[in-house]
């Protein structure tokens, strides 16, 4: 389970960065980005370690490398906590990312995962979403 406090801070950031971006304000986007790895970063390896503070930082991270980066290390921490619900969700960021890239192979198998993970989540939307995804990238010729 995330802490409230420092769930509360990267929703908070999460919502300002979508709106920063909406509004194509780079230099306050680049100021809540920086927030939320400090976020990140300072939580790291201690018990307030969580999954979804590394994702929503994949989420906004703008070099699509180093976002597949975050991405595999909150899957790391999903895969630690056994969180199922962040390992479907993070297994469909990476594969929406790695599909932008043309890695069809990889985001299939990223989906695979997900689907897997999904599997017993009541999250009726995200398991759609991924599976949208899948047939997709698999009915492609």
């Amino acid at each position: 389970m995330i802490n409230t406090k420092i769930y509360k801070a990267v929703y908070s950031l999460a919502e300002k960065l979508m709106e920063a971006d909406r509004k194509g304000n780079k230099a306050e986007f680049d100021s809540l980005y920086g927030q939320l790895k400090d976020i990140c970063t300072a939580n790291e390896n201690t018990d307030k370690d969580h999954p979804e503070q590394w994702e929503t930082l994949g989420d906004f991270t703008e070099d699509f490398d180093a976002a597949l980066a975050l991405y595999e290390k909150a899957m790391g921490k999903a895969k630690a906590i056994n969180a199922k619900d962040h390992l479907s969700s993070i297994g469909l960021s990476m594969a929406r990312l790695q599909t932008e890239l043309g890695q069809t192979q990889a985001a299939i198998s990223s989906l695979e995962a997900a689907k897997v993970s999904a599997n017993k989540l009541e999250d009726k939307e995200l398991k759609a979403e991924i599976d949208t995804l899948f047939e997709r990238l698999v009915e492609r010729p």
